[in-house]
């Protein structure tokens, strides 16, 4: 079963009063938080693009419209998330301090876990899959860019900053600690019968973080780190 037909008649169905630029950027927007959730719900092929328009509260066509297909709207989205984690390291430099870098990054990580559970679940599901739409993405552009950050945290030892710890394995820790309370919410409220993971909750996970991964590298706390 295809999403699109040749005789589909892709157009957009605007609402009244509002310009080209703000139906499309509204329309998007909604698009892509509907298929975040039906793709990390069903999965790839579980989706069809009527259910993400059902999701949306929008016409079949106006998806087809700005997003051309399903597997195009599923890279997409795999993009997005991972447009997001990257740019938390994208600005660092061997002049910065390592305890500063890594609770920021720790921060955010949780951050994003909790604003965007269902894009992390969305990624999760991907890769246990196979990561059969990503393989390119992480071969080339994901590698670099992990290679490029390893190398200032390999720059931070040599300067005494922190611990000659293996910087890959230390991104992956990171990648992994903070995503596993969306990826695996469930086990987590069920073992804390709790019915959600609270705001007071994720401070004192993302302290408990930082305090045990800066140990662990023999990083120093910055004095603007929580105690």
């Amino acid at each position: 079963m295809t999403d699109v037909t040749e005789t589909e008649t892709l157009q957009p169905v605007r609402q009244g009063g509002e310009s080209n630029g703000a139906t499309r950027e509204r329309n998007e927007r909604e698009i892509l938080e509907a298929a975040e959730r039906v793709f990390a719900r069903f999965g790839y092929r579980g989706a069809s693009v009527q259910a993400i328009a059902e999701e949306a509260g929008l016409p079949k066509s106006n998806v087809l419209y700005y997003m051309g297909n399903k597997r195009g709207l599923y890279v997409r989205l795999l993009e997005r998330m991972m447009a997001r984690w990257n740019a938390l390291l994208d600005d660092i430099s061997v002049e910065d301090d390592p305890a500063e870098v890594l609770e920021a990054f720790i921060r955010s990580k949780m951050q994003l876990s909790r604003q965007h559970p269902e894009g992390s679940r969305l990624f999760a599901a991907e890769i246990l899959g196979g990561a059969p739409f990503l393989q390119g993405y992480l071969r080339g552009e994901l590698r670099e860019w992990v290679r490029t950050r390893a190398r200032i945290f390999e720059q931070w030892a040599e300067r005494g900053l922190m611990d000659p710890v293996d910087p890959v394995w230390l991104i992956f820790l990171i990648w992994s600690a903070t995503q596993h309370y969306a990826d695996f919410e469930a086990q987590v409220l069920g073992i804390m019968g709790q019915d959600e993971i609270s705001d007071a909750d994720v401070e004192r996970i993302t302290r408990f973080l930082t305090q045990v991964i800066l140990k662990g590298c023999g990083v120093k706390p910055s004095s603007a780190t929580p105690g």
